[in-house]
């Protein structure tokens, strides 16, 4: 049985113009079933916590997400995209088009609009020295954020944590070894680079020495305690005698354990684990400072940032070893007790972290998500050093050029690409209207103004700074961020387009 598809419009198109007021900075407050009341304006986190259940709607949070873990940004324009398109498609569908005609019409149309972007990009030179046109792009991004009061500051924190970690040769950056943690307290503009690791512990010992230079670092993950028999066992103590030799055993343990650590060297030790009252004050008594309870991750950083190995047993412990940094010290934040430890000037220092400050959780979970995304579009222009211009000029210029290419088909594919021009222009009239200005006219003045000056910079004026041209504002995007927009959003409309029927398994 062969029919026209009935997929159920209000689903996706819900979906799209839930996220249509994000692009301008609007936040969406999406109560959850947990106490907490979750605020963000990141498109992939406010799909996250939408309790979707059209079929269809689900494939544009699975679009959002396809989005988030290739990009990382953009992810609020793919889905607005493509909801605009499925709205075309619901369109040429009722004119009695068949949908897999339209198909390949958006196949046809999104392989012009991409080319178009190759065409319109431009290339730009960076060095270690020379940042300021990766700060402009990462500024682009934090523009629509709730931290765009203090996106200088942010965007120069991001970019400068990007090439202390990157291999500009190959041309790749591993963005697991920049560590982004927070603490609640202080204001955003106190918000800091840290070329080095900061563990939210202290130090084992309140009368530990708070402030270390030129540290050799101990990075352990056994215990400091006796060993443990692994059968079931119990100790028959009936004498004082007996006990006193015990308890010199024990003590014997702890002193081997710590001299096998001052022979080698250490001046810190760092340890997976916890260790007694006993051995801590064993450790302060012999001048060893140490830290316990760290987690699995953190030790790893530390690793990595120090230049050290784990040791899994003291028998293990050498000097080659150890772990080198510069100074490790004890911060306190402000009237609390909350202290944390910041390893810095280490001997490898492409592993550093970015440490937020903010006036509750919600800033610092969105602070989080904004300097992801600004992370991720400094890599993704390491990788690929292409901009085109932000504002919704690169999508007006797609436009007109796919509106142009439409006329060299003569089949019925012409009007799904027109269409798929029409659908292009969603994003600078969802900018347009949130910017308060009145988006058709706005819209149609830009288009003929890029038309008239053959000027593909031409975008929406956002920010009323009385230029329209984007260069002069300095808004850029990456190209691949843009271009896997365009490719994402039509595969999903292809593949929703060429679903039949739902059927849920209660029906049978």
């Amino acid at each position: 049985m062969l029919r026209r598809p009935t997929f159920p419009p209000e689903g996706p198109s819900l979906v799209s113009s839930g996220l249509r007021s994000v692009p301008r900075g609007w936040t969406r407050c999406s109560p959850a079933q947990t106490a907490t009341l979750p605020l963000a304006n990141d498109g992939a986190t406010i799909l996250e916590q939408m309790d979707v259940d059209n079929q269809i709607a689900k494939l544009m949070v699975e679009l959002s997400r396809s989005q988030d873990y290739e990009i990382g940004d953009g992810t609020t324009g793919v889905v607005v995209m493509a909801g605009s398109l499925l709205e075309q498609a619901e369109k040429l569908l009722e004119r009695g088009i068949h949908p897999i005609r339209i198909a390949e019409g958006y196949e046809l149309a999104s392989r012009i609009a991409v080319e178009h972007l190759e065409r319109i990009a431009h290339k730009f030179e960076f060095g270690e020295n020379n940042i300021e046109s990766l700060v402009q792009t990462c500024m682009t991004t934090l523009s629509s954020k709730i931290v765009n009061r203090c996106k200088r500051k942010l965007a120069e924190i991001s970019v400068k944590a990007v090439l202390a970690v990157a291999d500009l040769e190959r041309k790749d950056v591993n963005l697991d070894l920049i560590k982004v943690d927070g603490k609640v307290g202080g204001k955003l503009e106190d918000t800091e680079l840290i070329y080095g690791i900061v563990v939210d512990k202290d130090m084992s010992h309140p009368q530990m020495p708070k402030q270390i230079q030129d540290a050799n670092i101990a990075i352990l993950t056994c215990p400091f305690e006796p060993p443990k028999p692994k059968t079931k066992h119990k100790v028959d103590i009936d004498t004082v005698e007996k006990f006193e030799t015990l308890r010199k055993q024990e003590q014997q343990y702890f002193d081997d354990m710590v001299q096998k650590c001052k022979d080698v060297g250490a001046t810190l030790v760092i340890c997976q684990w916890g260790f007694d009252d006993e051995a801590n004050h064993l450790l302060m008594h012999r001048n060893l400072p140490a830290v316990r309870w760290v987690g699995g991750v953190e030790l790893e950083l530390i690793a990595i940032a120090t230049g050290g190995r784990i040791v899994p047993r003291f028998q293990e412990l050498t000097a080659e070893k150890l772990g080198k940094a510069g100074l490790v010290r004890e911060k306190s934040f402000g009237t609390t007790k909350d202290r944390m430890l910041y390893i810095e000037h280490c001997a490898n220092s492409r592993a550093v972290t970015i440490f937020i400050r903010g006036g509750n959780k919600m800033m610092i979970e969105e602070t989080k998500r904004s300097i992801h995304d600004a992370l991720c579009v400094a890599r993704n222009l390491i990788r690929n050093n292409s901009i085109v211009y932000g504002g919704g000029s690169a999508e007006i210029a797609c436009s007109i050029a796919v509106e142009a290419a439409a006329d060299r088909y003569p089949g019925v594919e012409q009007y799904a690409i027109r269409a798929f021009a029409d659908a292009l222009d969603a994003i600078p009239m969802a900018l347009a209207e949130n910017s308060g200005l009145q988006p058709i006219e706005t819209l149609s003045a830009v288009k003929s103004q890029q038309i008239k000056e053959n000027n593909p910079h031409c975008g929406i004026d956002c920010n009323d700074v009385g230029t329209t041209d984007m260069r002069e504002q300095n808004v850029f995007e990456t190209l691949i961020g843009k271009q896997q927009q365009v490719l994402l959003a039509t595969q999903v409309v292809k593949m929703i387009l060429k679903i039949d029927d739902v059927i849920s398994a209660a029906e049978f």
